[in-house]
């Protein structure tokens, strides 16, 4: 748990024995220790009477996946205090990313085209799935990635609808399309992106629709522009399905906020910040997007593209490039979008 006041340095509560590594790793907080046998609430009401803290308005974010009922319910019986929901206040100031913050993203994106690529390579008839997961991961640790935070997708046609499912045991065999979403990471800052990889020939239908996916991202990518609402870009984006006849194809946003993230998701907040068509989020220079155009199960063929998206000065970029749309990878592996 992290105290954050108005006028001071802020505290950082962690069991006691995770002391040094906090020590080596933190600047900018004085670490408070509690023993096992003693709760975060404990300590907490310890500290905030010893900041004399108590007595005040405080904020609480509520809906933390981090804070469980009972901390919660401890703290307010514990600490008397004016409490109010500050659920998403800090998400709010993390949506533009400060020159730094690019720099790292940069990084993030060199480790992401690196497991990208690496996976495309390994993708070959009869090599398993825990094979190319290997050859990703390694890929990304020798480019400067770190530990994944949210996992990396990797699986077969046969499993392409479920979303958020990786690597299995089994083996990958001509004619099957391989679904790849990865992302990079460098000091807890995510790169994601994603791409279809056809072992052999794509099959007609899926050529098809990745000429509409392509137009439909492109058309995202040029409406993600300061002063423009979240829901505009989305508006882009469904234009072009609608223009090529998929009308009824519908998805609930063309891309979300990244950055820095933690487990269990790369989002960059607690909450997904969908480039959504009710959103009237703005548009800001510095912001960071997973950007995608999902036609899964659109009635056609399945194919969808992914970058990670930065909104620079001069435009929003794709930080995230490799491979590129139609390259044909190795004799046995096509990625056609």
């Amino acid at each position: 748990m992290l105290i954050v006041p108005l006028d001071r340095m802020s505290v950082l509560l962690s069991r006691e024995m995770e002391r040094v590594s906090i020590e080596n790793m933190v600047r900018n907080a004085e670490f408070r220790d509690r023993a096992d046998s003693e709760t975060v609430a404990d300590v907490a009401a310890e500290t905030l009477a010893g900041l004399a803290l108590t007595a005040r308005r405080l904020g609480l974010e509520a809906w933390s996946a981090g804070l469980s009922h009972g901390i919660a319910c401890a703290l307010r019986n514990r600490v008397d205090a004016a409490w109010s929901d500050v659920t998403g206040m800090v998400d709010d100031l993390r949506l533009v990313k400060s020159p730094e913050e690019q720099a790292l993203l940069r990084k993030a994106a060199a480790a992401a085209d690196a497991g990208t690529a690496a996976a495309v390579a390994a993708v070959s008839d009869g090599a398993e799935e825990r094979e190319i997961a290997a050859a990703c991961l390694a890929a990304m640790t020798r480019a400067g990635g770190e530990l994944p935070v949210f996992e990396t997708f990797i699986r077969p046609r046969t499993r392409l609808g479920e979303e958020h499912t990786t690597w299995g045991q089994g083996e990958f065999r001509r004619g099957e399309t391989v679904f790849l979403e990865i992302a990079g990471f460098v000091a807890r800052y995510n790169d994601p992106n994603g791409r279809p990889v056809h072992l052999g020939p794509a099959p007609e239908q899926d050529r098809a629709v990745a000429e509409i996916a392509r137009g439909a991202y492109q058309a995202a990518l040029a409406a993600l522009k300061p002063g423009a609402k979240a829901r505009d870009i989305h508006t882009a984006w469904q234009d072009e399905v609608d223009a090529a006849g998929l009308a009824h194809h519908r998805r609930h946003h063309c891309g979300y906020a990244v950055g820095i993230s933690f487990p269990p998701a790369w989002t960059g907040g607690k909450t997904v910040t969908g480039l959504r068509p009710d959103s009237d989020l703005p548009i800001r220079e510095g912001m960071s997007f997973h950007l995608m155009s999902w036609l899964m199960g659109c009635g056609g063929g399945d194919l969808f593209v992914s970058s990670c998206v930065l909104l620079t000065g001069s435009g929003a970029e794709s930080l995230t490039t490799r491979p590129h749309f139609n390259e044909v990878c190795s004799p046995q592996c096509h990625v056609i979008a």
